[in-house]
């Protein structure tokens, strides 16, 4: 493999990893604590939106952004050859 095409690849990788980062952040940090006040007047379930996102929204969507990672990699590995 060339380094032409490894530097490629992980300059790719950087990119969803920055950017699945940053969603995490948003809804774990932002939603869960700056917002909290704000997301709280709303009322999903008979529970505070703020108060969800703080207690369980950032850690399903840790969950979910993990299969999104594990998807996205096994598409970037085929892509450039080191796929299994």
């Amino acid at each position: 493999m060339s380094l032409e095409k490894q530097k490629k690849y992980w300059k790719v990788n950087l990119r969803y990893l920055a950017i699945l980062l940053s969603i995490w952040f948003i809804v774990s940090y932002v939603f869960g604590i700056l917002l909290v006040d704000q997301l709280n007047t709303i009322r999903i379930g008979g529970f505070k939106l703020g108060f969800w996102f703080a207690q369980q929204g950032a850690i399903y969507v840790f969950v979910i952004l993990i299969f999104v990672y594990i998807r996205l990699m096994n598409k970037l590995d085929k892509k450039y050859g080191f796929d299994e």
